[in-house]
């Protein structure tokens, strides 16, 4: 049953909404504010990298420290998102064609999105651009560091079965503790038991060591056994042996510590790189956005007065 509707009454029709048939993204600004951001990005890396070796000296006692380097570095990552994103994230917003019948606070919404994509856009080339070069600086970092590590501690050798160029690393590192322990103290009475002798000794302390490495430490056997080695090859007694094995032990556990160190600082400076370059990102995207409305605004502003003097 329809509604009654009473004779004073009219309804009016509703239409819909007319919808304008224009695209409210205007590419092309973007992509000139993007082209601009990442040129500028660009040079002033470039800028920053030769500054940076201008104060980077490879003596300890010259140029400026660890620390003071990575700060500065940092602070110009920021600026350089600043820098390029405020020029790219203005041109996009002034090169953009003026919006009819749209709200003022449309107009604010479409050119701070504007900004955004730029900056958006400038990024994305930057990585597609320089993505190798990074990607290959990063595993450069890490293999050095895990070179290091697995080369002063020989666990990954003994893990990894000896296999590839770990494990020549690692042997080189070993022999020269191997070495170190059978270091005669008369050359000429050593000379004269024959290569043989010291081709086996040399192999079974290597394995040891190898072993102990995989394990954590040396047993109180192997201990023992390697001082009998030592005391055997290079003519000592057994307490001059054993004090020359509880030193190389001891030398290898602080080449050991210092590799775990030299690993957690390079950690620890991975961790601050990337929460830096994050907060720079974040940066970047807030200024483009900004420019791109202060640059939408001064060109409605300048259109408007040269429609006035018209």
């Amino acid at each position: 049953m329809s509604p009654s509707i009473s004779s004073g009454e009219v309804i009016a029709p509703v239409s819909g909404a007319s919808e304008s048939s224009a695209s409210a993204v205007a590419w092309g600004p973007i992509i000139a504010g993007a082209l601009t951001a990442g040129a500028t990005t660009l040079i002033l890396m470039l800028l920053g990298s030769g500054l940076g070796l201008s104060v980077v000296s490879p003596w300890s006692s010259q140029g400026v420290s660890a620390t003071t380097f990575a700060v500065s570095a940092a602070v110009w990552l920021i600026v350089v998102q600043w820098l390029s994103a405020a020029l790219g994230g203005y041109l996009t917003g002034r090169l953009r064609t003026k919006w009819v019948n749209v709200h003022d606070d449309e107009v604010y919404f479409r050119d701070t999105a504007h900004g955004f994509l730029a900056w958006a856009l400038a990024t994305l080339l930057l990585v597609a651009l320089l993505g190798s070069v990074v990607s290959s600086t990063v595993s450069g970092s890490v293999k050095a560091a895990s070179t290091v590590a697995s080369g002063a501690a020989m666990g990954g050798v003994a893990s990894g079965g000896g296999q590839g160029q770990a494990g020549s690393q690692g042997n080189e590192v070993t022999g020269y503790f191997v070495d170190a322990l059978f270091r005669p103290a008369n050359p000429a009475a050593a000379s004269a038991q024959g290569p043989e002798g010291a081709a086996v000794a040399t192999g079974e302390a290597t394995r040891i060591l190898l072993s102990s490495a995989a394990s954590g430490g040396v047993s109180a056997d192997d201990r023992t056994y390697l001082a009998q080695l030592v005391s055997a090859r290079a003519s000592l007694s057994q307490a001059d042996a054993e004090a020359r094995v509880n030193a190389v032990l001891q030398r290898i556990d602080d080449a050991k510590a210092k590799a775990k160190e030299a690993a957690d600082t390079a950690r620890k400076a991975g961790l601050t790189t990337a929460l830096i370059g994050a907060l720079s990102l974040f940066i970047g995207a807030f200024i483009a956005a900004v420019a791109a409305v202060i640059g939408g605004r001064e060109r409605d502003e300048k259109e408007a007065l040269l429609v006035v003097s018209r």
